[in-house]
This record gives C-alpha cells, structure tokens and sequence, in this order.
C-alpha cells in the first residue's frame, strides 16, 4: 500500500523530478521574502508615520512657546498703549494658542506639565476690558505661562525620544525574528534540497551498481527492479535486457568453446595415433623424407593439442571462480613444470635457472602451476634459441614473488596494455609454424587475480622479459568466489610492497 501511494505522487519523469524539485526548494526563500518585504513595510511606514508626528509635535510645541511670549507682549503693551487693536491681536494669538492645546491634547493629555499649562490658559484667555490701573492682577498671571510652554516643549521632545527608541526596538525585534526565519527556512530548503537530491542521485546510483554488476557478472544487481522518474526506469529495463543478452551471449560462448574444444580434440587424437603409427613403421618403413613429414605432422599436432588445452583451461577458468587451497613446496611445483617442457627446452637450446630450495607456501597448487606452465611456454614460444630462463623465488611474510625472465626480443610498448587480455596478439613473432591463440598470459593473470595477487611485466636488469607472480598466503577453507573488490585491493598493495623487495 506504501509503495503505491508513493508511487502515485511521483513525478513520471525526470524534468517533472527536476521542475518539482526547484519549486519546492524555492518556496521557503519565497516565504522567507515575502515575509521580509511585509516587516520592511511595516517598519518604513511606522518610521514614516512617527517621523511626520514627530515634526508635527515638535513643531507645535514650538509654536506653543513662541505664542506664549506673543501673548505677554500684547498684554503687556495693551496695558501700556491701551490700544483695541493690540487687544484684537492678543485674542488672535490667544485663539491659536487653545486650538494647539487642543491639538496636542492626545499627545499629552495625562503630563502634568500640560495639565497646568491648560489651567494657565483658562485663566489668561480672555483679555477683559478695564482700567490699565486694574491690569496689574491680571499680568501676574503670565508669571510662569512661558516657564511652563517650554517644559511643554521639553516634555514633547521626551515623548518623541521614547518613540523613536521604541520604534528602534521594534526593528531590532524585526530583524531578530527575520534571522530566525531565515536560519529556519534557509535550513528547510538545505533538507529539501538533500532530499531531492537524494530522490535523484538514488535511482542513478542503482544504474551505477547495475552497470558494475553487468562488468563484474553479479546477477543479483540485475534483477532490482529501479525506482525513480520513468526514464531512469526505463534505463534500467533496458541494462535487464542487456544482462539477459549477455548472459545468452556468454553462455553461447561457452558452449561454444566446449564444443569446438570436444570436436577439436577427437580428428585429432586420430591424426597423432596415425602418425605414431606410421613412425613405429606399422604401415612399412619410412624413408628419411617420409619420415621428417611424419615428425612434422605429429609436433604440429601436439601443437594444436597445446592451442586446444589452452582454450579448455580458459573456459574452465571462467566457469570456476573456486580456490582449492593447500600447502605444498613452491620449488618442487617448479621442476614438476619444467619437467613437462624439458624436451622443448633441449630442442631450443635454452639456458636454464631455476631454485632448488624448498619454500612451503600455501595457495591454490593447480592454478599456480598453470601460471607457471603458461609462463613458460611463452618463454619457449618467444625467448631467442640457445638463450636464457631464469626463474626467481622470494617471499616477504604473507607474500610470495615468483619471476619468470628470458632472454630474446623485448615486448613492445604498444603490447603492454594488451598483454594480459584474451585472445590478444602482440607484434613480437612467435617461434615456430603455428601461431598461439592468445590465451595463455590471459588465463595466467586470470588464475593469480583469483588468488587475490597479482601477474605483472616488469623491468629486469639482467634479461629483456621478466613477468612478476605475487601470490598472498591463503588461508585454509578459502573456497570461496573470486570477490573483485578484494582482489583489486590486494592488487593496489602489492603494487605499493613490490618496490621494496629485492628478489634473488
């Protein structure tokens, strides 16, 4: 049920992945501005709005004290002049003196300062009509009037202060609660993208360890089904299609090899018994000329022979990935191969050297004695007549190094990055009338990576080819399958421990 809810909500392609993916991670930024822009109003009209009250009020209370000195010297001259007109005037300025009071009232209706200002305009507002001798009490009243419109002013300016400071108190709250906002939704869109790149980068990942299990034939990695946008689905039906393919391919391969192999090997085993018939002289005596073409017949059979085991032990090699472990002596293993190409040798003329001290080792014996089998035979089929093969065996601890080096016409540099491939043909001629199948190096570094070491071309001072065999100590009841990750760590620290050894 989980499964097909989620599936219902998922984008059915890779850009509706991709489009959802920027919306969604846009949309906290876009509260985040929204928000921002909203706080930024407010806080630009209240700063507007308190910056018009505070010109208008600082204004008015100016005016306030600058009437209240106006209205003393109308009082005072009237007194003195006893003109109407200056009478007209003080009513004037005393008007617009009460409708600042009233003005100004809500700003400071509760300071008391304001309050007795108010009371001291009561009692000066009306300017009466008496005897200048008469004036006298009335003038007393404006002792204090401008005293007390100044510290009106004062108070003024006091309230503005606070204003302002609370108005600077709110922006520092604004801009405390936006960092907050933007940590919050600066980190829901870091997780979102995570998560988004998670939904992406996943089904990619599971095409990545399809791919590697078609290299490395892990069928178990080819049948998970992938989970993502239906392009990415689609790719990874299609890499089925192609591990199915492989697979007939490989298997068609195989048989093939075991067939041709089979088919191969049965007019041959009748070819060499006819002719070791016809050199026992069962069909009659041979003359010296018969009797070379018989020789011809039987090594060029005994050849093609070789060619066919070569390609038996390939096929063989790729169907089992087991190791049979066991202990045996390196130096012995050496001399059971040698024996099998003593004649060989004798016919090439070749030189050679080889250790006699017996070292235990323990590892997989039949397909260590193959690689030196293989090794050898290159050096037969390749190594210059009457030359040299030496073969060296060191170990250092758990590690074992085992060379096989030959004189003759050094391998080229375009061949080295091929050597170990199968069925490669280098550009070095190979001695004799038949040409190898180019195999043998192949199943050779193929029977060494499956005992986690390692089969190399190296640089030797003495002679011109040199091949290096490192094989790790195995330990007992390692039947087990060849795992490529191990092994290619394996072979990265020989890499990093060959150039400390100094073979003998």
């Amino acid at each position: 049920m989980t499964t097909e809810l989620s599936r219902r909500w998922r984008p059915r392609s890779l850009m509706q992945l991709v489009l959802l993916a920027f919306l969604v991670v846009m949309l906290p930024i876009a509260v985040l501005m929204f928000q921002a822009g909203q706080a930024l109003s407010e806080l630009s009209s209240l700063a507007d709005q308190s910056a018009r009250q505070a010109v208008e009020e600082t204004r008015r209370a100016r005016m306030l004290s600058s009437l209240a000195l106006q209205m003393e010297r109308s009082a005072r001259q009237y007194a003195v002049i006893e003109e109407e007109g200056l009478r007209d005037i003080y009513n004037q300025k005393a008007q617009q003196f009460g409708e600042l009071l009233a003005q100004h009232e809500p700003l400071m209706h509760d300071n008391p300062d304001f309050q007795s200002l108010v009371e001291r305009y009561r009692q000066l507002k009306v300017l009466p009509e008496m005897p200048v001798a008469n004036m006298d009490a009335f003038l007393q009243r404006f002792s204090g009037f401008g005293a007390e419109s100044d510290a009106v002013r004062d108070d003024t300016n006091q309230l503005i202060d606070d204003r302002i400071a609370r108005i600077r108190e709110q922006a520092n709250a604004v801009k405390t609660r936006l960092w907050m906002q933007t940590a919050a939704l600066v980190s829901a869109s870091l997780m979102l993208m995570l998560f988004f790149t998670w939904l992406i980068t996943r089904p990619i990942r599971q095409l990545e360890r399809r791919i590697f299990g078609l290299g490395s034939g892990d069928q178990a990695e080819t049948t998970k089904r992938i989970q993502g946008p239906a392009e990415l689905v689609q790719l990874g039906d299609r890499l089925n299609w192609l591990a199915n393919r492989l697979s007939e391919l490989e298997a068609q391969k195989q048989q093939f090899l075991r067939h041709m192999s089979h088919e191969l090997k049965t007019p041959l085993a009748s070819i060499r018994e006819g002719t070791s018939l016809l050199s026992d002289g069962v069909a009659g005596e041979l003359n010296e000329r018969q009797d070379e073409i018989v020789q011809l017949i039987d090594e060029n059979g005994q050849e093609l022979q070789t060619l066919i085991e070569q390609l038996l032990d390939y096929n063989l090699l790729q169907n089992s990935q087991r190791m049979k472990v066991s202990r045996f002596d390196v130096a012995t293993v050496i001399q059971e191969v040698l024996a099998k190409h003593r004649l060989a040798l004798d016919n090439k003329g070749m030189q050679v050297s080889s250790p006699h001290h017996p070292l235990e080792w323990q590892a997989d014996r039949e397909r260590t004695a193959r690689i030196l089998d293989n090794l050898i035979s290159n050096a037969i089929a390749y190594g210059e007549d009457g030359g040299r093969l030496t073969i060296r065996l060191d170990h250092q601890r758990d590690w074992l190094a085992l060379e096989v080096a030959n004189s003759g016409e050094p391998i080229a540099s375009v061949d080295r990055e091929h050597l170990f491939e199968a069925f490669y043909q280098g550009s070095t001629k190979r001695k004799g009338p038949l040409k190898g199948s180019g195999v043998g190096l192949s199943v050779a570094a193929d029977c060494a990576r499956l005992q986690h070491g390692q089969l190399a071309l190296v640089d030797d001072a003495e002679l011109p080819v040199c091949f290096r065999l490192t094989l790790p100590w195995a330990a007992r009841g390692s039947d087990r399958g060849n795992d490529a990750s191990t092994a290619e760590k394996v072979v990265l620290a020989d890499d990093a421990r060959k150039e400390t050894w100094s073979l003998k």
